[in-house]
């Protein structure tokens, strides 16, 4: 009986560990990338406001979140 449970625990956990795909992640790791870049020639005391944008994203892109 408790075997049974557990592999449908482990089965459960498997499926949703699918890969993703993360190209909308890396789209929008360079579009923030291009604000901040922007924001740094244009507006420099400005440009740490893409910061956590471009951060996030490329985690997401790398599969760290």
């Amino acid at each position: 009986m408790v075997d049974w449970h557990l592999e449908l625990i482990f089965a459960k956990t498997s499926f949703m560990e699918a890969k993703q795909s993360s190209g909308k992640y890396w789209a929008l790791c360079f579009f923030w990338l291009a604000i901040m870049i922007t924001l740094l020639v244009v507006y420099r005391e400005f440009f740490w406001l893409a910061l956590p944008g471009t951060v996030t994203y490329f985690a997401k892109a790398i599969n760290i979140m």
